[in-house]
């Protein structure tokens, strides 16, 4: 995986309907290696840390998530990010995600793991703790664990502030959670810093209103992050692989202007700093300062699709039912159209290449960016210029998982890409995920076939 094919040393780019025209672009450099401290990944592409409801309600793992997980695995992605993990069944985000909170879910990560390098490929779980955003709850914790007692502004998500206790009791969590992750066979961690779950709680000054040592001034906002990354370090030792996806800038008033911006690129750029001195690896860069938010996923916002899922959230949160009400009613559900796919109306492929870039000339460890991307000229000179050093993909894998396969063949964009239609997100909550952007498809069968394919090999015979 690691030799680029040699027609891709330089190879024709594509229109956006895939086809072939004149203009040579080098895109080899998505073949070669990227060396991390502790990592060797076999190209500069990376699966984005994705998946959809396909565990047990406990957060033991399943056949389907391995399923889900082979599908890019087979199709030559060098490096997949596990979808979220969590580190304690409090920060679930919505159930039916495979956790890694005690050891018993050992043997599930091991045998992911020994199957996605079969095809080899590298595999990274990502420790995850959701805090105040949590869309569907869930039975055992009536409210999430947070920076602040405040509720989540979007859906009204409500949260407990959590005491220095309980950050110690976080932070030790995390460590076992990597600790479990070694044990299973993983080639490395990522935690999850970004988009609104529990660790953007501490580093965002629009969420973190603390007045103790976990909050104010950006040192002390940083330090739960700081003291994560340092247990883990001290867990899994010098020589494993450990990176940390950060939201370069929190926007946090991207959808309602009254809100407090937050962080700025220059704050988080000094946070990745500290943490590149506490025993980070790499960076992983996203922004917002939540999850969903225009910047990420960026791209169309649905109605129809968001009408018929957002009632599985309207138990959740305080707001819920005001927004399904919302989305539902003219012209409000326009004005909130066009607030979210303002802040892409220049492209979607991308949108965080400028994030990236600060953060890659301010650390010394590979930075590898999230954003949309399918077309290869466009991830080979983002990678030349010193953009980042690679990209994690995620909704153009859900389109095409063959999609590496595609630009070994010679395609600079696959002939069927990936719309940003975000359906595949909305519709995630209720059914499978994958692709539901009808006009990839021939008819609504071929939809809904390609859907189910997640769930061959059945876990039974």
């Amino acid at each position: 995986m690691g030799t680029p094919p040699r027609h891709m040393e330089t190879s024709a780019a594509t229109g956006p309907g895939g086809e072939t025209h004149g203009d040579s672009v080098a895109v080899g450099v998505l073949f070669r290696p990227l060396e991390f401290r502790n990592l060797t990944a076999p190209n500069r592409i990376f699966r984005s840390s994705l998946a959809g409801r396909f565990s047990n309600y406990d957060g033991a793992g399943s056949q389907t998530h391995i399923n889900w997980d082979l599908k890019t695995a087979r199709n030559g992605v060098g490096t997949i990010i596990s979808s979220n993990a969590p580190v304690h069944p409090r920060g679930h985000i919505v159930p039916n995600y495979a956790h890694i909170d005690r050891d018993e879910t050992i043997p599930f990560w091991r045998e992911l793991v020994s199957r996605v390098h079969e095809h080899g490929t590298k595999y990274v779980v990502q420790l995850a703790f959701s805090g105040r955003q949590r869309d569907v709850g869930g039975i055992r914790f009536e409210k999430g664990w947070s920076s602040t007692d405040e509720p989540e502004p979007v859906h009204g998500f409500e949260c407990e502030r959590m005491t220095t206790d309980d950050i110690a009791f976080m932070v030790e969590c995390f460590a076992q959670g990597a600790r479990r992750a070694r044990e299973a066979g993983a080639d490395g961690v990522e935690i999850h810093g970004c988009n609104g779950y529990l660790i953007t709680q501490f580093l965002s000054s629009a969420i973190n209103d603390r007045k103790d040592e976990y909050g104010g001034s950006l040192e002390n906002r940083a330090r739960f992050a700081i003291e994560i990354v340092r247990a883990v370090r001290r867990e899994v030792g010098s020589d494993y692989h450990l990176q940390f996806k950060i939201s370069a800038i929190d926007d946090n008033d991207a959808l309602f202007f009254w809100e407090k911006k937050g962080n700025t690129l220059e704050e988080s750029v000094q946070v990745c700093k500290w943490l590149e001195e506490a025993g980070v690896d790499g960076f992983h860069v996203s922004t917002g300062s939540s999850f969903p938010h225009p910047r990420n996923p960026a791209g169309t916002f649905s109605l129809d699709d968001v009408v018929r899922g957002y009632d599985t959230m309207i138990s959740s949160g305080r707001h819920t039912f005001r927004n399904y009400l919302m989305f539902r009613t003219w012209p409000i559900n326009r004005l909130f159209k066009w607030l979210w796919e303002r802040r892409s109306k220049n492209g979607v492929e991308g949108i965080n290449l400028p994030q990236s870039r600060a953060v890659k000339d301010a650390v010394t460890v590979p930075v590898i960016v999230t954003g949309g991307f399918q077309t290869a000229s466009v991830i080979a000179g983002a990678i030349e210029r010193g953009d980042c050093d690679g990209v994690t993909i995620g909704r153009p894998f859900i389109a095409n998982p063959d999609l590496v396969r595609l630009w070994e063949a010679g395609h600079d964009r696959p002939p069927n890409p990936c719309t940003y239609s975000n359906q595949c997100l909305i519709n995630g909550l209720e059914n499978p995920l994958g692709c539901y952007d009808l006009t990839r498809f021939s008819s609504r069968d071929e939809m809904v076939r390609e859907i189910l394919t997640v769930y061959d090999p059945p876990p039974f015979r």
